[in-house]
């Protein structure tokens, strides 16, 4: 009886220890139990964990070593900030009204220019070019609103997606990537050639979008020597004329009466100057010329004046029928009418231009003045003509007084575009332009850019890697944990089962012999 009631109470603790287990029982095989310990589990965390922390170091380590070994060139990447700042930018606009291109910044021009400031060879330009990725920066707030109408079209909202076509944000900032692993140069070289190109590129943006360079070559290309001497005078006020037009712009647009350092001329001075040269210096050579019949060959000259009164009345005819056809358009146009109404049934009209009446007006005021400036030029050729005819060809004293009068005048003229040069640029760069292009972040090539960027680069493999690790250090000692504790399980109820047989084989002859005993005491 001793053996059974130890028997119970080992059976008992036994029961106690399995109530802190999970078990799982087979449905398809009744009476299998899958145990699964916590205690145990968690002893075989501790057991593996000294490995999966190395396991772990390993990767941290190898996976950015593995990322500069193999992908080295992605590192080679410099980067710089930039920003534009000038009235027209935000709709995306140049300084000159046209789109502009942030991709200039990696003209070949301004790469060029650093390279030769640089003392580099031109070899590289092409790579360096490739190198360069210009991106816009667009602040967040533009995006969500961006965000917030696309969202709402989707939902089926026409209006959102009108407002959505309405908004557009051009980038006043942009970021510059410079990748330099085609090119050789070392991280400090590389960074002195981007840095160099972006300050370069301020010439550029000067020169493009200031003083109008083409127009003083323009000025400056023609050889008057190879005209006759009407023709020059033409020429040379033609010329003047744009000379003037261009200096009467910045006029208008200077505010700030700015005086330049460099030549002790305002806009002002410098379109009195011009207007000078053309109506007074320029004029007398005109009518010197004209009287005198001062010509290299008076036959062509009287082709040319000829073909050019053709040409003018044809012109005139073409501005005098545009002049007829809104003249007729005005005539026929009804004006808006607006009706008040007053006290007692009084009421009263008037009308009122709107804005195409007025346009049509300026249209027919423009035609006119085309009208009468080719009917005054139509005159002037033919005056010339009459002269020409009437007169004998200049002596040859006159012939030299136009010469060295038209040299004169060509060296003031170049002497103007260079003080309209120099006073334009200083305009641009110290006032109407100061601040529209800034170099707000440059390039550097430190150490810690390009651990960032490795480290960057291998952080999201990185952690995949040390995620995968962790599922495995965890179901690993999950699985063995289970199959440990079920094996000593099952370990345990052989040995229980073979103990209770063991005793009820020891147990059972005491037992039969009882009742023969309680036989032969009856008899």
């Amino acid at each position: 009886m001793d053996k059974e009631q130890k028997l119970k109470e080992t059976n008992e603790v036994k029961q106690v220890e399995r109530n802190v287990n999970i078990t799982l029982k087979n449905e398809e095989e009744k009476g299998e139990e899958i145990v699964i310990s916590f205690s145990a589990f968690v002893a075989q965390l501790k057991r593996f964990v000294l490995l999966w922390i190395v396991v772990a170091l390993v990767i941290a380590i190898l996976v950015p070593v593995f990322s500069i070994l193999t992908a080295s060139d992605q590192h080679k990447n410099l980067t710089a900030l930039v920003s534009f700042n000038y009235d027209g930018i935000e709709q995306g606009l140049a300084p000159d009204g046209t789109s502009f291109d942030p991709n200039t910044l990696k003209s070949p021009a301004v790469i060029e220019s650093a390279l030769a400031e640089l003392g580099e060879s031109m070899d590289n330009l092409e790579n360096i070019r490739q190198g360069i990725t210009i991106t816009g920066v667009i602040p967040s707030d533009a995006i969500d609103k961006i965000t917030v109408y696309k969202s709402v079209y989707e939902q089926g909202n026409l209006n959102a997606g009108e407002r959505l076509l309405e908004t557009s944000y051009f980038s006043t900032k942009y970021t510059v990537t410079f990748n330099y692993s085609k090119t050789g140069y070392s991280p400090e070289r590389a960074s002195e050639v981007l840095n160099m190109m972006l300050n370069k590129y301020t010439d550029y943006f000067f020169d493009r979008y200031g003083f109008n360079e083409a127009l003083g070559n323009a000025v400056t290309a023609l050889d008057y020597t190879n005209y006759d001497y009407a023709q020059a005078v033409e020429v040379f006020d033609s010329n003047l004329a744009e000379l003037e037009s261009y200096v009467y712009n910045l006029m208008q647009d200077d505010t700030s009466r700015f005086r330049a350092s460099s030549t002790g001329f305002s806009f002002a001075d410098l379109y009195q100057a011009i207007r000078t040269l053309r109506t007074v210096d320029l004029d007398l050579i005109s009518s010197y010329v004209t009287v005198n019949t001062v010509t290299k060959d008076k036959d062509t000259l009287l082709d040319y004046y000829n073909y050019q009164i053709e040409k003018l009345v044809r012109e005139r005819s073409v501005a005098q029928e545009k002049l007829n056809s809104i003249n007729e358009s005005i005539a026929n146009y009804e004006k808006d009418t607006i009706i008040i109404y007053g006290d007692m049934q009084e009421t009263s009209q008037y009308t009122q231009a709107s804005e195409q009446y007025d346009k049509m007006i300026a249209q027919k005021i423009d035609a006119q003045n085309t009208v009468s400036t080719k009917s005054s030029q139509i005159n002037m050729y033919q005056q010339r003509i009459n002269t020409l005819k009437g007169n004998t060809a200049a002596t040859q004293e006159k012939v030299a007084k136009v010469d060295a009068d038209l040299a004169d005048l060509n060296a003031k003229v170049v002497d103007m575009l260079n003080k309209v040069n120099l006073t334009a640029n200083e305009y641009y760069e110290t006032v109407s332009l100061a601040n529209s292009y800034q170099v707000d972040v440059p390039s550097s090539a430190s150490g810690l850019s390009t651990t960032k960027s490795v480290v960057k680069s291998s952080i999201q493999p990185m952690m995949i890697l040390e995620a995968l690790v962790f599922v495995l250090y965890f179901g690993g000692t999950f699985l063995l944990s289970l199959i440990l504790t079920n094996r000593k399980k099952r370990a345990e109820e052989t040995q229980a089962e073979e103990t209770a047989a063991a005793s009820a084989e020891a147990e059972a002859p005491a037992e039969a012999e009882t009742p023969a005993e309680a036989d032969a005491e009856k008899a």
